[in-house]
């Protein structure tokens, strides 16, 4: 390791892993599921009996290593914190995959299985011609690209390419989608044979989705799209509604006039008017797969994967530029350069769209992954089921006692301050291996509970 480390960085790892409360920091990173930026507290908490006053727990940061506690930074993409990430890809995954097969827990029947569900993917229109590896083998240019070609995606022609409008699409396609959800209704509706009200009184539409960059630099979205009954998933679905009619209305709603979004001509840039493209994938999704279908697992999985991800694949930055010369310090290649470049000449333009805040999202300002009030449960109640397990779990092994019946029974007193984040560079190698350490330990209990689970279907 010596040999790969500059002198700084060794000696700040000899520091940290010599001193005397190393492994008092260490289990604050594994807790933190060693977290490449955590959060810094000072300060204490003190739980007390409420009835006699008697002091039943006293914690303070004082004698933790820099007299501070780490806390997971909670970011999640990966780029920044490939643990903080898999945790949201973990909640991602159990949110969606809820929505395809039910959760007891979080009170989604089973029987979601039988509403009709597919997995749509809409994506964006041609801005020009880009390098790219077609059913025939050869793209445009003449040439073969391998799968890693760093050309893919990229124009062939940078000078026609219109740069313009791939930004600005990107920055309008949360309001594409909103109207598309809305002419769906419609589509679903006109089918059915019922009013718009009548619709709402009948049937409920649920999705999920999680937004993908293409190599190009232009978003797309990945859909679960199901139709449940009035009150949602636990209410059975009418029996007009099928997987034949939500896919052939998801068709018709992506194709409608009204499924656009207009922006208006500012000096040299001209009105336009923006679609989906026209390549429209839907597709069923199935409770177990047939070699050709779906399967709600591997959706759940597709979908949690990209929920940690942003612009990155195409060479961007993961964070706010400041300054088109970061881009050369960084080696961002040409076509994502000048889409940037398009975001800093169009802020002015459409001020109000602050192109130049999302360029290093290549315009993009919309959530990467959100769902409808309905369709399954929430980050939000996934996050509280864990923290309640975890203080739940401190709780039993400080001894104290709450009383499921009674719990006012305990008063906690705290006071915490913000003391910083990271680590030093000694922290941050150390924490990484940690991470490792940690992932290799799930896989290594995920292969072995799936030996298990066919072991005993073998048997």
């Amino acid at each position: 390791m010596s040999d790969l480390l500059d002198p700084v960085t060794l000696g700040d790892l000899l520091r940290v892993a010599s001193a005397p409360d190393y492994h008092r920091w260490e289990d604050q990173i594994r807790r933190t599921g060693g977290c490449a930026d955590p959060i810094h507290l000072t300060g204490w908490t003190t739980h007390k009996d409420r009835t006699t006053g008697a002091t039943l727990h006293h914690y303070s940061t004082a004698s933790e290593p820099g007299g501070r506690l780490r806390l997971a930074c909670g970011n999640r993409r990966a780029s920044r914190c490939p643990a903080c990430a898999r945790t949201y890809a973990g909640d991602t995954y159990h949110l969606i995959r809820a929505g395809l097969a039910g959760d007891d827990r979080r009170d989604i029947p089973a029987t979601v299985r039988d509403h009709p569900r597919v997995f749509a993917t809409l994506t964006a229109p041609s801005f020009g011609p880009v390098h790219n590896r077609p059913d025939s083998g050869t793209c445009r240019c003449g040439t073969v690209h391998t799968p890693d070609a760093p050309e893919l995606g990229t124009a062939l022609d940078p000078t026609t390419y219109d740069y313009a409008g791939a930004v600005l699409f990107n920055n309008h396609a949360g309001q594409l989608w909103r109207r598309f959800t809305n002419r769906l209704r419609r589509e679903i509706a006109a089918r059915a044979g019922l009013t718009q009200r009548e619709l709402q009184e009948a049937a409920r539409l649920s999705y999920g989705k999680v937004a993908e960059f293409q190599k190009r630099g232009a978003i797309h979205f990945h859909a679960i799209i199901r139709i449940d009954g009035p009150d949602g998933p636990d209410s059975a679905p009418p029996s007009w509604a099928t997987v034949r009619l939500l896919d052939d209305a998801i068709r018709a709603a992506a194709a409608h006039g009204y499924t656009s979004v207009s922006v208006p001509a500012v000096d040299d840039q001209p009105a336009r008017t923006f679609h989906w493209g026209r390549q429209l994938d839907v597709r069923p999704v199935k409770a177990f797969g047939d070699g050709s279908d779906l399967t709600e697992q591997a959706v759940a999985s597709y979908v949690a994967k990209y929920a940690t991800k942003a612009a990155e694949n195409t060479g961007t930055l993961d964070r706010r530029i400041g300054e088109l010369a970061e881009l050369d310090r960084h080696g961002v290649p040409a076509h994502t350069r000048r889409l940037i470049t398009a975001c800093r000449d169009l802020d002015a333009l459409y001020p109000d769209r602050r192109l130049w805040a999302w360029a290093h999202m290549l315009g993009f300002r919309g959530h990467f992954s959100s769902k409808s009030r309905r369709y399954s449960t929430t980050l939000g109640v996934l996050r509280q089921a864990r923290a309640d397990f975890r203080a739940e779990q401190e709780r039993a092994a400080l001894g104290i006692d709450v009383d499921d019946q009674a719990p006012d029974t305990v008063l906690v007193l705290a006071d915490w301050q913000y003391g910083g984040h990271g680590h030093t560079p000694g922290e941050s190698l150390l924490a990484a291996t940690i991470a490792r350490d940690l992932q290799l330990n799930r896989e290594t209990a995920r292969e072995a509970l799936a030996a298990l689970s066919v072991g005993e279907r073998e048997g």
